[in-house]
C-alpha cells in the first residue's frame, strides 16, 4: 500500500486552516502537515453584507499559499470548504468565482445543518460518549446539536459567532457589563425559538471548534492540570464561571498575557465563551467536555470513508491505528502476548472481582507494550509510556490513557511510580493497585512467549490452592526460556495477585518429530 494524502481546507469566519491526512503504507492515518492564518472575515463584512476586496484578495493569497504547501506534500485531493463568513456575505458569487479562477479550488459552500453534521462526524469518532449536547462556536455561526445514542437527533445554526458578536458588543476587546447583558439577551432570544433545547436535562456539553480549545487550555494552566492534551477534557460550570468572569475584567494587554491563549484570540474568546455560558444554562447541562476534534476531522472521514464515516467502536479504531503507526513492534509476539494476558485475567478475575474497565485496560495496554521499540528497543518500556501519553488513544479518559500507558511499561512497582510521578494527582490508591496488578500479569504473559515463537497455541489456565497453574496443551518446543522468566516473576506476582504462576507439563506433552 502506498502513502496517500488528503488535504483539508476550512474557510471559517475566525481563521482559514489546512490539514493533510495521510494513510501511511502500514494503512495507518495521520495528520502530516497543517498550517493557519487568521482572517477574521466576519468582522470585515461591510455595511452592504460584502466582504471586500482586500478581505478577498488576502484570502486568495492564503489560499495560494496552502495548495503549495498541498503540493509539496503530494496531496492527491483537497477538499475545500467555507462556513458562515462566506456563506452569509452578499458577494459569495463573486468572491468563490475568483477563488476558482485564482487559485484552481472549488469551495463547497456548507450550509449551517452541513457544518452541525460534519462536526459531529468529527466528535463522536473521537469521543467514547453515546447522549449529549454539542456546541461549535465559530467566528459567524454557532451550532448546536442534541445527539442520542451516538446518532444526531436535532441541530441548529445560530447566525452568531464569537467574531461578529465581538464587532458588535465588544469595545477594544472588552465586553462590559451593558453589552454583556445586551449580548446574552440576544443570543437567550434565538434559543427560544428552538424548544428542544432545554428538554432533557443533565446531559454533558460537549464543544468543539477554536473559542471551547482555547477556554481548556487557560482551565487546564489556571488549574496547573498535568496531562498534555485538552482533547476529551471534563470541566464544571463553577470553573469555567470563574475563568470567564476574571478574564473579561482583564485589559486586553494583559489578557494576551493568559497562560493557554493565543494572542490572536485574546478579545474574541470573552464574546465566545458568554455565548457558551448562556447555551449551557438554556440546556440545563450537568458539565461541559472539551472535544479537539470537529469539522476537519468530519471532512476527513467523510472523504477517506465515503460509505461508513461514523466508527463503530472508537477506541479499537485508535488502538488499530496507534500500533499501525509503530510497525517495528513484532506483531505475531504482541498478538499471542494480548491473548495470554486477558485468558489469564478472565480466570483470576472470577475470583478477584475487579471493576470492568479494567479488561479494556489491560487489553489496551497488552497491544501497546511494544510501541516503545520504535524509538529504542533497550528503553522501549520507558518510550512505550510516552508515546501512549502523547498519542491520539481515543475512547479513553485521561486517567484511563495513564493508566495504560503505566500497564504498558511496568516493570515493577518502583519504576510504575516514578513514570506516573507528574501525574500521580489524578489518580488514586486503588488505580495504583490495579496498574501494580494488570502490569504483572502483563508481564507473565510476555514471559509465556519470551522466545517470540508462539510456542504455546493453547493454554490451560487454572487456580489450585494458591498456585496459579499455566498449562500449555502441546506446545512446540521445549519452553525452558520461557519456563525460567515465570519462576523469576512469581514472588513479585503472588504479592499482587496472592497466587505463585507455575508453567506446568504435567498435563502437556511435547509431540515428537519423525524423520
Amino acid at each position: 500500500m502506498t502513502k496517500q494524502r488528503i488535504g483539508i481546507i476550512d474557510i471559517g469566519s475566525n481563521s482559514v486552516r489546512l490539514v493533510v491526512y495521510e494513510r501511511t503504507a502500514n494503512g495507518a492515518h495521520r495528520v502530516a502537515d497543517s498550517s493557519k492564518r487568521p482572517a477574521r472575515l466576519s468582522e470585515r463584512i461591510d455595511e452592504d453584507g460584502c466582504l471586500p476586496l482586500s478581505a478577498i484578495d488576502e484570502l486568495i493569497d492564503t489560499l495560494n499559499h496552502f495548495t503549495m504547501i498541498c503540493t509539496h506534500n503530494h496531496t492527491s485531493n483537497i477538499r475545500a470548504v467555507a462556513t458562515a463568513a462566506i456563506r452569509n456575505a452578499h458577494n459569495r458569487t463573486e468572491i468563490l468565482g475568483r477563488i476558482k479562477a485564482e487559485t484552481g479550488l472549488t469551495i463547497e459552500l456548507l450550509s449551517g445543518e452541513d457544518e452541525a453534521s460534519y462536526g459531529f462526524l468529527g466528535m463522536i469518532n473521537s469521543l467514547n460518549i453515546k447522549d449529549g449536547l454539542l456546541i461549535d462556536i465559530g467566528g459567524g455561526s454557532t451550532e448546536l446539536s442534541l445527539f442520542r445514542n451516538r446518532a444526531l437527533v436535532r441541530s441548529v445554526s445560530f447566525p452568531f459567532g464569537c467574531v461578529s458578536l465581538n464587532k458588535r458588543f465588544g469595545a477594544k476587546g472588552m465586553l462590559l457589563d451593558e453589552e454583556l447583558k445586551a449580548l446574552e439577551m440576544l443570543v437567550t432570544e434565538a434559543v427560544k425559538n428552538e424548544p428542544w433545547i432545554g428538554e432533557l436535562p443533565g446531559l454533558p456539553l460537549v464543544g468543539v471548534g477554536g473559542t471551547v480549545r482555547a477556554l481548556g487550555k487557560m482551565h487546564q494552566a489556571a488549574y496547573k492540570y498535568p496531562f498534555p492534551q485538552t482533547h476529551n477534557y471534563p470541566a464544571t460550570s463553577e470553573h469555567v464561571d470563574e475563568l470567564f468572569h476574571q478574564m473579561r475584567k482583564l485589559p486586553l494587554d494583559k489578557r494576551r498575557k493568559l497562560p493557554g491563549l493565543s494572542k490572536e484570540r485574546a478579545d474574541v474568546v470573552v464574546p465566545g465563551v458568554a455565548i457558551l455560558r448562556v447555551l449551557f444554562r438554556a440546556a440545563k447541562a450537568s458539565y461541559y467536555r472539551i472535544c479537539g476534534a470537529g469539522l476537519r476531522d468530519g471532512l476527513f472521514h467523510a472523504t477517506r470513508f465515503p460509505n461508513h464515516p461514523k466508527l463503530d467502536d472508537v477506541l479499537k479504531y485508535s488502538l488499530t491505528n496507534l500500533s499501525a503507526l509503530h510497525p517495528e513492534a513484532p506483531k505475531q509476539h504482541v498478538m499471542q502476548v494480548n491473548r495470554i494476558a486477558l485468558e489469564i485475567y478472565d480466570v483470576l478475575h472470577y475470583e478477584h472481582a475487579l471493576p470492568s474497565q479494567t479488561r479494556v485496560l489491560l487489553d489496551t495496554a497488552s497491544q501497546l507494550f511494544r510501541i516503545g521499540a520504535s524509538i529504542d528497543y533497550y528503553e522501549y518500556a520507558r518510550h512505550s509510556f510516552y508515546l501512549i501519553i502523547n498519542s491520539q488513544l481515543n475512547g479513553l479518559t485521561h486517567r484511563e490513557m495513564i493508566m495504560t500507558a503505566a500497564i504498558a511499561s511496568y516493570k515493577s512497582k518502583g519504576r510504575a511510580r516514578q513514570h506516573i510521578s507528574e501525574y500521580k494527582e489524578l489518580l488514586n490508591d486503588s488505580d495504583l493497585d490495579i496498574i501494580y496488578k494488570l502490569g504483572a500479569l502483563l508481564q507473565l504473559s510476555a514471559a509465556l512467549d519470551r522466545g517470540e515463537t508462539q510456542a504455546i497455541a493453547q493454554l490451560n489456565v487454572q487456580l489450585s490452592g494458591n498456585q496459579l497453574l499455566l498449562r500449555p496443551v502441546q506446545p512446540r518446543g521445549t519452553l525452558d526460556v520461557e519456563r525460567r522468566e515465570v519462576d523469576e516473576l512469581a514472588a513479585e506476582f503472588k504479592k499482587l495477585w496472592a497466587y505463585t504462576p507455575s508453567l506446568d507439563f504435567s498435563a502437556t506433552h511435547v509431540p515428537s518429530t519423525t524423520i
